[in-house]
């Protein structure tokens, strides 16, 4: 299957959003680490429906009139990471939780750092908030993004 992709502004930085024919895959930061999400070879395409509604939406959420994105996702991982995934999306806007209440949501109290790990790998940032979760002292910990921007994430959710 062939993907598509295009890059945006925002106030994060420039975003890469990544998609198939019928689903966002990525949405990717602007000093991604290498290998951090792999994905085959991406074709730019700026009139994409998906990625244009993508655009649209995360636009919204930056001018603070979105709280909830409404996009076709196809999250590619190991079962477990696709857990974790889901868990993150059942973050409400404006809250936080930390890596042991993920684990404890999917059932797995012991799997706090394999949590940590999956959350890293979550190839939807923003999209799936994974910026949402933090260390259980609650401090900003670990993001791909960049600590910083997971700030910039969080105060625009607490206005």
């Amino acid at each position: 299957m062939q993907l598509f992709f295009m890059e945006i502004d925002s106030p994060v930085g420039v975003l890469k959003l990544v998609a198939n024919d019928i689903s966002l895959i990525a949405v990717l930061w602007e000093n991604e680490t290498p290998n951090r999400v792999r994905l085959a070879e991406l074709i730019e395409n700026k009139q994409h429906p998906i990625l244009l509604e993508t655009q649209k939406q995360l636009s919204e959420y930056f001018e603070g009139q979105r709280k909830i994105f409404d996009l076709p996702l196809d999250f590619e991982g190991t079962e477990f990471q696709q857990k974790v995934w889901q868990a993150l999306l059942t973050i409400p806007f404006g809250e936080t939780r930390s890596y042991k209440d993920i684990a404890e949501q999917i059932g797995n109290v012991k799997a706090v750092r394999a949590v940590g790990a999956a959350n890293g790998k979550n190839p939807i940032s923003i999209i799936a908030p994974c910026h949402r979760v933090v260390g259980a002292n609650g401090k900003l910990v670990g993001f791909a993004g960049g600590l910083e921007n997971k700030d910039v994430l969080l105060k625009l959710e607490m206005k």
